[in-house]
């Protein structure tokens, strides 16, 4: 005999008593296949408790992460992109950016912040991977433009967390120059002696690795990331060889010089604090030197 019998036969449910889980509550972890409730991730930031794995995150939430009590200021938040080349493949480009914008509630593949960490003052500009791949079009070169404009102007380090397929094909020729725009940008930071922290989130590729995401004054990464400039299968069918195991994981990238370390993002924020806290007499002397100067002129 069973150890269960069913009573009653059918289910006896009515379709309106039936109740379904909201979406988002659960999501599954990419790694070890576990459940993960929603509660459960923002509690551990958004990595598995199970086995350590880090999911995919936009700005919103580094923004949780990293700035006290989630308060900011966001920064040049009305930039969107124009359509200067009429691009059009499987639909145009202008209804493409319209659909993302009502999907994902973003303007752009990057937002921007200037608030505190651990009390100190960032400024933050973060790239969303659920715009188009988090692709560089034109916006995203001006508004880490704009962001460094800032930094410099208020003597505040910056944080870039890049998270890119690379340049947008859309805006071609477009996308290609704030490549170069960042980078001199950049230059003009370092003159300014405002510190740079560049972060590299899975996946960081392209032209996006090619510029700014590896001009840091340290350039870190969250464990596992894929960081490269073209894709692992391209590259296999261009050399015809087997590639090494972990090739272009934050852990290989590291090992051949490009990374300073690795953080898990549950420590990200106290080891931002504490090299910035390390680099604040640098910042907070360097617009003394002008100063200095002139007095020894009059003298």
């Amino acid at each position: 005999m069973a150890w269960f019998k069913r009573e009653l036969k059918g289910i006896i449910t009515t379709t309106e008593e039936k109740k379904e889980a909201p979406d988002g509550i659960w999501n599954k972890c990419p790694n070890c296949k576990k459940p993960l409730h929603y509660s459960e991730q923002v509690e551990n930031q958004y990595v598995c408790h199970y086995c350590g794995f880090h999911l995919r995150i936009g700005s919103k939430e580094y923004f949780s992460i990293l700035f006290d009590d989630n308060q900011f200021t966001e920064l040049f938040g009305d930039l969107i992109s124009g359509d200067p080349l009429h691009f059009t493949d499987t639909k145009k480009y202008t209804d493409r950016l319209t659909e993302t914008r009502k999907k994902t509630g973003l303007k752009d593949a990057i937002r921007a912040g200037h608030g505190t960490m651990n009390g100190q003052e960032l400024v933050i500009a973060c790239m969303d991977f659920n715009f188009i791949g988090g692709s560089m079009g034109s916006v995203v070169g001006e508004k880490i433009a704009l962001c460094i404009d800032h930094s410099i102007k208020h003597k505040i380090p910056f944080l870039m967390i890049s998270k890119s397929g690379g340049a947008r094909m859309m805006e071609a020729a477009f996308s290609l120059m704030q490549m170069a725009k960042t980078s001199a940008k950049l230059a003009l930071l370092s003159q300014a002696k405002v510190p740079y922290i560049s972060l590299l989130t899975d996946p960081t590729t392209g032209g996006v690795t090619a510029s700014y995401a590896m001009l840091g004054d340290i350039n870190i990464a969250e464990p596992g990331s894929l960081i490269g400039f073209a894709g692992p299968r391209v590259i296999k069918e261009t050399i015809k060889k087997d590639l090494p195991k972990g090739f272009q994981t934050a852990e290989f990238v590291q090992e051949h010089g490009f990374l300073d370390f690795i953080v898990d993002r549950r420590e990200m924020k106290e080891k931002l604090s504490s090299f910035l806290k390390m680099l604040a007499p640098a910042t907070n002397t360097a617009p003394a030197k002008p100063a200095t100067a002139k007095k020894s002129e009059q003298a």
